[in-house]
């Protein structure tokens, strides 16, 4: 071989040999820093709006959740920088969620993050609002709060409570997908004392690993409270409500491992 024809093939391999050693980093990264980078510009605040159970004894269970929701939101590819955390458990180590407080921060963080808005609490429920510590935030609160700060964007809201299905008419949207623990008329389960969760949060929190998107999470987390509520034997069934809006499917980004299903257990983990 003439030295042009050497040096003409040096530079070729040279850049095999980099694309293969910059695969083998990415594979060595943990899930969490491979995962898609297109939920880093999403707001995300994420509420445990009561310290109590249902008898009212203390009960770490929505914070629980909280953390449990924080986790795989940062897994999933959000940026911890542009998370929020409430609580109004003594100690808990993050703001204490009060109304205005939780409107200040989605709007700061919506200012920077430009992507997409996602709100997340876990809480008590009544037929007409939530918990939220010593008050109360009603759909037409929170849907206030959401227009101001998140306006067209695609925005993702989760409510965990008793009768959340309340929340839906007042958020649900072309750009929004609403998921709740139970329907209107309807109380959920797993808020005793005992308990680490309530049933829709640890439905979500085990399925998450195992989807590829918000969409696949409501549809899965569904199905998977109404096991865990006929295995327990209490109803009547709490009915987790789903609403997707026409525009909102496509604006949403995947997650990790796409094309998972609910059952592939191996695809992902968390």
């Amino acid at each position: 071989m003439t030295d042009f024809a050497r040096n003409s093939v040096r530079p070729h391999l040279g850049l095999r040999m980099f694309v293969v050693a910059f695969a083998l980093v990415l594979l060595a990264l943990p899930l969490s820093a491979r995962a898609s980078p297109a939920f880093s510009d999403w707001a995300a605040v994420v509420v445990a709006g009561d310290d109590r159970a249902h008898n009212g004894a203390p009960s770490a269970i929505f914070d629980n959740a909280r953390r449990g929701v924080v986790h795989d939101l940062e897994a999933s590819g959000f940026s911890a920088a542009n998370i929020a955390e409430f609580s109004v458990a003594r100690h808990s180590g993050v703001p204490y969620a009060r109304i205005l407080s939780i409107s200040d921060a989605l709007r700061r963080l919506a200012q920077r993050a430009r992507g997409g808005c996602l709100l997340y609490f876990s809480s008590h429920g009544a037929p007409d609002a939530m918990v939220l510590g010593n008050f109360w935030l009603t759909p037409r609160l929170l849907s206030g709060i959401i227009d101001g700060d998140c306006g067209n964007r695609p925005t993702v809201v989760v409510v965990s409570a008793c009768f959340s299905g309340i929340f839906v008419p007042a958020l649900a949207g072309k750009n929004r997908l609403i998921l709740t623990a139970a329907r209107r008329d309807r109380t959920s389960f797993g808020c005793g004392q005992t308990d680490r969760y309530p049933y829709f949060d640890e439905c979500v929190l085990s399925v998450w690993p195992h989807v590829d998107g918000f969409v696949a999470l409501g549809r899965a987390a569904r199905i998977c409270v109404a096991a865990r509520e006929r295995r327990e034997h209490v109803g009547p069934p709490s009915e987790p409500q789903l609403r997707v809006g026409a525009a909102v499917v496509t604006a949403l980004p995947a997650w990790r491992c796409p094309g998972a299903g609910v059952r592939d257990s191996s695809a992902c983990s968390r």
